[in-house]
């Protein structure tokens, strides 16, 4: 049995990748900050396959510790998914305006807690396991009023650019999902009707394609891969 962390997995493309995985008899760990969806999900994933739970923080080393420990006890990791991310206030300000506290947030979730489960599980990823960092147009287009998120993301995306880099022998993707019709896409903009974003399944195609084909590391947006791939 293979085995995947997703953080961020108790809703939106973490749930949705979760699901995929599961029907495939994977062991999962998923962790996310708020308990009750975490244990909503758990119990549905728990009909399916292996599954372990931790509530919690990616960016509490406490957290992380424990996310370790249990893919140590489920046989090893072959598959990490950095899925949390913090999107910053609502709506989100201009930078003149960015409370400079808030921001430190942001990158501690969507940049270092990355890098920091990266380091963790480094030496003990079972053989032939790739890592899944999920990025977004934000880290490469300058829109105004993203400029926390999207700078976070756009660290993300170098960090993993020069990580993949430096570590020819794994596959690393920085994967961009899209617009999906997500709670933090409601957040994003919460005054509009997103009901005409595509729902975040559309996008798990694409990630399975990764997963499953061993495509070189780099970057890629997860819908064209689904149309490439038949999806």
């Amino acid at each position: 049995m293979k085995n995947a962390l997703i953080t961020g997995g108790s809703r939106g493309l973490g749930l949705a990748l979760a699901r995929q995985l599961a029907q495939r008899g994977w062991g999962l760990i998923i962790d996310a900050r708020e308990s009750k969806a975490l244990e909503q999900a758990h119990s549905e994933l728990l009909r399916l396959t292996t599954v372990i739970a931790i509530p919690g923080s990616v960016t509490d080393d406490s957290h992380r510790k424990a996310l370790v420990e249990s893919a140590t006890k489920l046989g090893g990791l072959d598959l990490l998914v950095n899925n949390a991310s913090f999107l910053g206030p609502s709506p989100q300000p201009s930078l003149q305006e960015y409370p400079l506290e808030v921001l430190e947030q942001v990158y501690r979730t969507n940049v270092i807690a990355p890098l920091a489960l990266i380091q963790a599980f480094y030496t003990s990823f079972n053989p032939h396991a790739c890592i899944i960092n999920v990025t977004s147009d934000a880290g490469v287009e300058a829109y105004g009023g993203w400029g926390g998120y999207g700078s976070s993301k756009a660290a993300l995306e170098h960090l993993s650019h020069i990580f993949a880099e430096e570590n020819p022998g794994l596959r690393v993707y920085w994967v961009d999902p899209g617009d999906m019709r997500t709670q933090m896409q409601q957040e994003a903009f919460p005054d509009e009707e997103i009901s005409d974003r595509p729902l975040p399944e559309e996008s798990v195609p694409g990630l399975m394609a990764l997963i499953d084909d061993g495509l070189p590391s780099g970057r890629y947006r997860a819908r064209e891969l689904s149309v490439k791939n038949g999806g």
